[in-house]
């Protein structure tokens, strides 16, 4: 079988994030262990981390518009044969075009939200996916690959994991705690939950973040020459810092299911809507959940955790 061309489509923001483009590049890597050749078609936005691609060695074209025709170019340029998209503004009909245009074309989507595709296959990694859930949402033969056997993890995750094991009880965790409100922290949560914690006397604090944060200016200043809190930004050590954690605060996002691997506890505070899922898969097991964003309930919460 020769090797692919294997082109992705997705973007990253202030405003939208980074998890598309973090878990992209996760599964790029087990696309290029196979010899594939790898591309990325990203626009460039406000603060996004298109220079972590760069930095992986993939090729990168760097769109100027979310425009079918402009897309359709860098597929032929490349002479792509499958294209992954992972994009909430491309959807069923902007695949059906690309696929009338390009018959040969594999599309692969990776969903988290249930929405209709036109694709060959389906990837929805979160812990919470059912493929039953996609029966009339794509063509009859699409492959579906969905929930905890199919989750995006770094290498880094299974290998702490596996440190984890061997030491077992010789393994020290820290009295901190893991934040994570997103990449880019679109709801500006996280001075609000540091003010909240420096009321907990004997913790130490793990925040992590990246340059597509807004607020990068401000959290920084706070931070700073406060010893209990160390501030990661672009961290390659997530798994070692979760790892070493009693618990953590995040987004019922992709880190949930790094935190759920990792068997931490957490609190999960929902930001945006395309969290549902996952925050309605956690209410469900009993998970500390909260639908908005409430200091009265995370100290109940903090309570809860730093006492158990």
């Amino acid at each position: 079988m020769k090797n692919k061309n294997i082109l992705f489509r997705a973007d990253s923001s202030s405003l939208i994030g980074t998890g598309h483009i973090k878990r992209d590049l996760v599964l790029a890597e087990k696309f290029k262990k196979k010899n594939n050749c790898i591309f990325f078609a990203c626009q460039d936005l406000n603060h996004n981390i298109n220079h972590e691609i760069v930095k992986k060695h993939h090729t990168l074209e760097v769109l100027s518009s979310n425009s079918l025709e402009e897309l359709n170019l860098i597929i032929k340029k490349h002479q792509i044969d499958m294209i992954v998209i992972d994009h909430y503004k491309i959807d069923a009909t902007f695949e059906k075009q690309i696929k009338c245009i390009n018959p040969s074309l594999k599309i692969m989507v990776i969903d988290d939200t249930y929405q209709k595709h036109y694709c060959d296959i389906l990837l929805n990694h979160n812990i919470y996916a059912k493929r039953k859930n996609y029966k009339k949402l794509v063509p009859k033969k699409c492959k579906l690959l969905c929930g905890i056997k199919y989750t995006l993890l770094r290498e880094e995750f299974r290998q702490e994991m596996n440190k984890i094991k061997e030491k077992k009880k010789n393994y020290k965790k820290e009295n901190s705690i893991f934040l994570a409100m997103g990449g880019a922290d679109t709801s500006n949560l996280n001075l609000s939950i540091l003010k909240i914690l420096k009321k907990f006397k004997d913790i130490k604090i793990n925040i992590v973040t990246t340059t597509a944060n807004n607020n990068l200016d401000q959290l920084q200043s706070y931070c700073k020459k406060k010893k209990q809190i160390k501030l990661h930004i672009n961290s390659n050590k997530i798994a070692h810092i979760i790892g070493q954690s009693k618990f953590g605060i995040i987004t019922p996002s992709v880190t949930a299911n790094e935190c759920y691997f990792m068997k931490i506890p957490f609190i999960s505070i929902k930001t945006a809507s395309n969290q549902k899922y996952m925050y309605n898969y956690l209410k469900k097991k009993k998970f500390l959940v909260m639908k908005k964003y409430s200091s009265s309930k995370l100290k109940k919460y903090l309570t809860v955790l730093l006492n158990g």
